[in-house]
């Protein structure tokens, strides 16, 4: 098929006229006059990401520069009871995952284990092979940045909701990849593609010889405390702790279908974990500042190449992207889409932090107001 053009797992473009208007639009509601008369600011975006977009439901967690976190929700948790959303509930987080699989990479790049300007055959020896494609010629650091050309894995395997209790060894998407051609020749442009962090998630296993999941969860999640954030265990196809449903619509304007419950093995260390935006804030922090990386690392992570693809300004580092701000200077995050859920927000270097999700992967009309949100709230 095709590739997609908002593929799961992946950024969606922005749009500049959007985070004008809305940051416009908050500087408005900011007047003393229009806070008594309507909801906070980042209330509002929920709100009319659910009443004017018509989303099922939307999340949002802010953290200050004084620390002190917020939650915010609209809409229905569930369709079929009318539940609420639950507060701060979890979701699954799609591409967000690739930021935690760079992480680990750099960790152990930090310890002498893995070399970023190394060949990927250095450590998976025959592993990259067709047509156009040769691990001997891409590096690491290729593929944590997207520029080493590996072709897009989803892109060959169809419809992921026609079975979504499909399971997927790692494996398995990797041949879905390798039946194409190479995209370009290693290092010559940035293209997202999936399949760099399938690969990455497979070299952290050959390194460490521990699974990709365990390695993320004893150096990322425990070591933060992320009480709310785990890797799905195999074959689990729900969402453990409290969290709203996930839906898609087959066409525009029909009827919602819940596909909450979904293997995530489709994703695996490209987009499998399962998260809260206020866990998240706390994760893009503590990466920002220096708690899970060294300094060397994490400039290494901070050096980008321009990602237009994403939207204009954008630029793509490790395993993390820098976003301009309508308000002057950028936020560093990853975002996420899984079917169901998508994930947006960032951090900024003067510690403000914003994470938020709504409850189905958008149209190409309303994608770009989740990211104006973001801006939004981070403006504001």
């Amino acid at each position: 098929m095709a590739r997609p053009s908002h593929p799961p797992f992946r950024a969606a473009r922005r749009t500049a006229t959007l985070l004008a208007a809305l940051a416009a639009t908050t500087a408005a509601l900011s007047s003393p006059a229009a806070l008594a008369a309507t909801p906070a600011p980042v209330q509002q975006s929920m709100n009319t990401l659910v009443h004017s977009d018509g989303m099922p439901a939307a999340l949002a967690a802010v953290t200050g520069r004084d620390g002190r976190s917020r939650n915010y929700a609209a809409g229905v948790g569930d369709l079929a009871t009318g539940a609420p959303v639950p507060r701060d509930g979890q979701v699954r987080i799609g591409s967000n995952t690739k930021t935690f699989t760079a992480t680990v990479i750099l960790q152990l790049v930090g310890e002498g284990k893995v070399g970023l300007d190394q060949p990927v055959e250095t450590y998976l020896p025959g592993l990259l092979r067709g047509d156009g494609i040769d691990g001997r010629r891409i590096t690491v650091r290729e593929l944590l940045q997207h520029t080493s050309g590996l072709p897009e894995y989803l892109a060959a395997m169809g419809d992921i909701l026609a079975d979504p209790h499909r399971y997927y060894e790692p494996r398995d998407l990797l041949d879905f990849a390798l039946t194409q051609k190479a995209d370009f020749a290693p290092g010559t442009k940035w293209e997202y593609s999936n399949t760099n962090y399938i690969v990455a998630g497979l070299l952290i296993e050959k390194v460490t010889g521990r699974p990709v999941g365990e390695e993320i969860t004893t150096r990322i999640i425990d070591r933060l405390g992320l009480r709310h954030t785990y890797v799905p265990a195999q074959g689990e196809l729900t969402v453990r702790g409290p969290h709203p449903e996930g839906y898609e619509r087959a066409t525009p304007g029909g009827p919602w279908k819940d596909v909450t419950e979904f293997d995530p093995s489709a994703g695996w260390s490209a987009g499998e974990l399962v998260s809260t935006n206020s866990d998240l804030n706390q994760f893009f922090t503590a990466l920002m500042t220096g708690k899970l990386l060294g300094p060397a690392e994490l400039a290494q992570m901070r050096t980008t190449v321009p990602a237009d693809e994403v939207g204009p300004g954008t630029r793509y580092g490790l395993g993390i992207m820098s976003r301009p701000l309508t308000c002057g200077g950028v936020y560093w995050g990853h975002g996420g889409d899984i079917p169901g859920y998508r994930t947006r927000g960032g951090v900024t270097d003067d510690g403000r932090a914003v994470s938020i999700s709504v409850t189905t992967t958008p149209d190409a009309a309303s994608a770009p107001h989740v990211e104006a949100a973001v801006d939004a709230a981070l403006c504001g």
